[in-house]
């Protein structure tokens, strides 16, 4: 369990990114962080693996202290994918890469190497083993980054705008994974703007604004609140809009799923007929 507990956080610059952030992630929590930029939502969940210390209150992790923790040691429970990629690869190839964190918290050499198979397998990137992963292309880099996280199996998996750089087919395969780790109870937190991926996702949504949290409930509620979407400068996906946009002929305004529109719509068709 994450609790979040009055969290300030201000910048060396004085710049004030969060402002009393009251959170709690129960274990096992499907959550999209969502906003504009500069809301705060990645300085938010870059507090959930020590990787920034309070500037005031606190974030328990598991009832620790994330003050009380070093990076090393949350990390190995909690994964955290960074939007930039190259903020975290090092290695010469991409085997080394995902191989890495499994040699330093201690995995044995038959492990490391059925985990690496795994996550590349996973990934789609088992092609490029013994490519260096400054060769690859964005999106690649992307999946060498998640790769490499999810090869350590950790309890918490912390993705910052996962989708950036993936085209459609790499976005439904990554949807369906995060759907999987869910399932296997496993907590998934996504700091994103692309609201069509949290529609077909279906899960908890918090919005942020200005470093404070404006809204929190299921994906359905919150993204067909014109008013709650408008004050964290997002947009409601794009088959609501549409069905809002449509005479009153009995359809339901609050649908954000493509596959529930393309039914009832197909259901309206067949009685009209």
């Amino acid at each position: 369990m994450i609790e979040v507990r009055d969290l300030h956080f201000t910048y060396p610059t004085g710049v004030e990114a969060l402002r009393g952030i009251n959170l709690t992630v129960r274990d096992g929590e499907f959550l999209a962080i969502m906003g504009q930029n500069g809301a705060g939502k990645t300085t938010l969940v870059k507090h959930f693996n020590g990787l920034l210390k309070p500037t005031a209150g606190e974030v328990v992790i598991d009832g620790v202290s994330t003050r009380d923790a070093s990076v090393a040691q949350i990390a190995r429970n909690v994964g955290f994918v960074f939007q930039n990629p190259d903020h975290q690869l090092f290695c010469e190839t991409v085997e080394e890469e995902v191989a890495f964190a499994l040699r330093n918290f201690g995995f044995k050499e038959t492990a490391i190497k059925n985990r690496v198979d795994w996550a590349l397998n996973l990934l789609d990137i088992k092609r490029y083993r013994e490519t260096s992963p400054f060769m690859l292309s964005g999106g690649e880099r992307k999946r060498v980054a998640l790769a490499s996280v999810l090869a350590w199996d950790p309890k918490v998996v912390i993705l910052d705008e996962p989708t950036i750089g993936q085209d459609h087919r790499q976005k439904e395969k990554l949807r369906q994974f995060i759907v999987q780790l869910n399932a296997q109870k496993k907590t998934v937190i996504v700091v994103t703007h692309d609201v069509e991926f949290v529609a077909e996702s279906n899960p908890q949504v918090m919005l942020m604004s200005g470093g404070e949290i404006v809204a929190e409930g299921d994906a359905r509620e919150i993204l067909t609140d014109q008013k709650l979407v408008a004050q964290a400068s997002i947009v409601s996906p794009e088959i609501t809009q549409i069905l809002s946009g449509l005479p009153d002929l009995g359809i339901q305004k609050n649908v954000i799923d493509v596959h529930e529109a393309t039914s009832i719509l197909l259901d309206l068709l067949e009685v009209a007929s």
